[in-house]
């Protein structure tokens, strides 16, 4: 498994593109993008849990409904949800992208992010879809992870090559996610291609296994978005004898599939709104994974945990306090707490209890961008790990007026 440039377009057969056709007002930031291979390709997706759903969603899952695709659309700035006419936007971009790529309107997969609620003007995005396609290239990966931002301050794109069956295959992907993140599924956009030769049914299986232990342990700030999901085009241009059971060559998918989404949840819960470190709560010794999971969620989704972490305060009772109220069977007094940095580690707490250690380090531990937030429950094998992000003054500030 190595990492390798080209997000989106590393694997074979992908183009991508990203302009500013007009939804924004600021003209320097991208607010369309696409993605199309030069082949159909089999298609899986996840969506939001939350019952309001933008109407993208609701047009994506019947387009995929056949397990096959071929293009992506997807406009930043203004998302295409709880509007009236919003199912009829939806599907008339799909067309116009179809009519302009020359493929079917039913494989297309269309998106939309951004303020919920506003009507979305089709003008610019019918002007800016030729535009957008005649420069879909190889290189456009980055335009493209560009083009699906809204408050991200960073693209977000990954991609890495592996073998299976003798043959060089390549996954990556890009995402858009800073605000409006929390489990479960999905509360970000994500879009990830491969040339790996995969059926449909497996395609989807290994999406939907892989998110429980990756974009569904992500929390930014408790809400779960209204219009985001995750997608997977596998064209099969690697050349690879078709996946169509669970398998050797399946499980190395596998393991791609997750090395990409992995450095994904990192990049998101980095970038969260107004954040300024990274938090990665790992939990072992649990009675299973269930419970690591839901201890792993509940420090994560802490807000007096994530004021402590900006704060650089060693404050691990705030850490027991949300194993407490997790609802998880844990025996707290075998609670085990330390936190972890590029500075070092230190103990915070034993069996439940705290213990002596210095402040000093402490603060210099949680200095750092990166925060380990360690915790073993001394009860079982059971692990898991979540991430999140410190919560500061700046995230009041972005979404005290993000409308107006």
């Amino acid at each position: 498994m190595k990492l390798i440039n080209g997000g989106v377009c590393a694997a074979k057969g992908f183009v991508a593109n990203g302009i500013h056709c007009g939804i924004r007002k600021n003209k320097t930031k991208r607010d369309l993008a696409m993605i199309m291979s030069e082949c159909p390709a089999s298609a899986a997706a996840v969506y939001t849990t939350n019952l309001v759903k933008g109407a993208p969603l609701l047009v994506t899952k019947a387009h995929l409904a056949n397990g096959v695709a071929q293009a992506v659309i997807c406009n930043s700035g203004n998302a295409n949800t709880c509007n009236a006419n919003g199912i009829e936007v939806a599907e008339q971009m799909s067309a116009l992208v179809a009519k302009e790529l020359g493929i079917s309107a039913n494989d297309v997969v269309v998106a939309s992010t951004g303020v919920i609620g506003q009507p979305l003007n089709l003008e610019p995005i019918a002007n800016g879809i030729p535009v957008l396609a005649k420069g879909l290239s190889a290189n456009g990966g980055e335009a493209a992870a560009e083009g699906i931002m809204t408050t991200d301050t960073v693209k977000k794109e990954v991609a890495v090559s592996f073998e299976i069956g003798g043959k060089t295959c390549t996954l990556g992907g890009i995402a858009k996610g800073s605000g409006m993140i929390h489990p479960n599924m999905a509360t970000m956009l994500v879009f990830i291609t491969t040339d790996v030769a995969i059926s449909p049914a497996m395609l989807q299986k290994a999406l939907s296994t892989d998110i429980t232990n990756t974009f569904n342990m992500v929390s930014v700030d408790g809400d779960t978005s209204t219009n985001d999901m995750v997608t997977v085009l596998a064209n099969g241009m690697a050349g690879n004898d078709e996946i169509t059971e669970e398998n050797e060559d399946f499980a190395i998918f596998m393991k791609a599939l997750n090395t990409v989404t992995v450095a994904l949840c990192r990049m998101i819960a980095g970038d969260g709104e107004g954040a300024t470190k990274l938090l990665e709560c790992k939990v072992t010794g649990a009675k299973d994974v269930p419970t690591a999971k839901t201890v792993a969620k509940s420090v994560i989704c802490s807000s007096l945990l994530k004021a402590a972490m900006f704060g650089a305060d060693a404050n691990w009772g705030r850490v027991l306090c949300a194993i407490g109220y997790s609802g998880a069977d844990v025996d707290v007094n075998a609670v085990d707490v330390s936190f972890r940095s590029a500075k070092g580690e230190i103990i915070v707490c034993k069996n439940g209890a705290g213990v002596e250690f210095s402040e000093e380090i402490a603060k210099e531990i949680l200095l750092e961008k990166e925060i380990e937030i360690l915790i073993s429950l001394g009860k079982g094998e059971g692990s898991a790990t979540a991430w999140g992000c410190d919560l500061t003054y700046d995230y009041v500030k972005i979404n005290g007026d993000y409308r107006t």
